[in-house]
């Protein structure tokens, strides 16, 4: 097999590793969102459903963030290694608000497990806004890092890093993709809950989920204009052949997803709720080939020594024999009906 086959290999697999991040914990922290947001009678019920969704497996899908990133940094160090340099302020925050976000979630709920104690009640407030603040601030920092990087603002040149212009993972474009990374784990968030939960804290959820939806197509229509100005490369490669398609697919997903959540068919919604996220993600794979930064970077001068990629790429085959199963697993015990109750 050739050389660009295992670096094309290693690319697609830090590929499934972050749809799977997307999926599995861009809903966690869509969690925490409605956590943060939780409102009227039902609030408390509202908090401990989402508390019992993302309890068992919360820690579990970092996993996969972890994967990337190793993945990246052994098999793609002179792409890492820029990628990290350029982006250092906004990664390293989302960093901070996962570590938070974690300490917050095992904190927030200690005090249930003791005797009552004075300054309880302050206590449970204080690491629950902890919880839910943190919760916005990765998904958005990890959009606007995108944001960033699509927008073609990040420029190497013998190793050096430089930007196009100052601080550009604040700009309008990239904040755009900030917000809508959290309008689409809020409805991801929303459309899973659904399916947990029953009666009037079902139909709490379905209205989160509406909302959220419309939150995501608003973004969405606008960050598009956004990139048709910012990132002209990157809405033009959008519309080649080879991506026009699977974003087309994307956009179905989320209708369909829609539709069946008015519906109230919330099992059908989160399959294409998942498949949506899949879809567009794999369209933006397809159209940043062949760069992992562009327009200097690409995977192939990205690329360590073959050797290293080959024995990656087979030993990440031969964990996900046993990631895999295990993950089913433990989300058969945990969100199966029986696993449930």
């Amino acid at each position: 097999m050739s050389d660009a086959f295992w670096i094309n290999f290693a690319a697609l697999l830090a590929l499934v590793g972050l749809v799977a991040y997307a999926v599995l914990a861009g809903a966690d922290f869509g969690g925490g969102i409605w956590d943060l947001f939780a409102a009227g009678p039902r609030r408390r019920q509202q908090r401990d459903a989402i508390n019992h969704a993302i309890g068992p497996v919360w820690e579990a899908n970092h996993v996969w963030l972890i994967f990337v990133i190793v993945l990246l940094f052994t098999c793609f160090p002179n792409g890492f290694a820029p990628l990290a340099t350029a982006l250092f302020i906004p990664l390293h925050l989302a960093l901070l608000g996962i570590m938070l976000r974690g300490a917050a979630f095992v904190f927030r709920n200690y005090p249930r497990k003791q005797a009552t104690l004075p300054g309880e009640t302050l206590h449970t407030q204080v690491w629950q806004t902890v919880f839910g603040v943190s919760s916005t601030i990765t998904p958005f920092l990890l959009g606007a890092a995108f944001g960033c990087l699509t927008s073609g603002a990040v420029r190497v040149s013998d190793g050096q890093v430089s930007f196009v212009m100052p601080l550009p993972w604040l700009t309008p474009y990239a904040i755009g993709c900030g917000l809508l990374a959290l309008a689409t784990c809020a409805y991801l968030a929303a459309v899973y809950l659904c399916v947990e939960t029953t009666g009037e804290l079902r139909e709490d959820f379905h209205r989160r989920a509406i909302i959220g939806g419309t939150a995501t197509a608003a973004l969405a229509a606008g960050v598009l204009v956004l990139a048709f100005f910012e990132a002209r490369w990157f809405f033009d490669r959008l519309l080649t052949p080879a991506t026009l398609p699977i974003v087309t697919g994307g956009v179905i997903c989320f209708a369909v997803s829609a539709w069946a959540v008015f519906g109230r068919r919330y099992r059908l919604a989160r399959v294409f709720a998942a498949g949506e996220i899949m879809l567009l993600l794999v369209g933006w794979a397809v159209a940043q080939q062949p760069y992992m930064l562009r327009p200097d970077v690409t995977f192939e001068q990205a690329a360590g020594p073959v050797s290293t990629i080959q024995f990656m790429v087979l030993a990440s085959l031969a964990g996900m024999g046993v990631l895999i199963p295990s993950l089913w697993f433990l989300f058969r015990v945990f969100k199966s009906p029986a696993g449930a109750e």
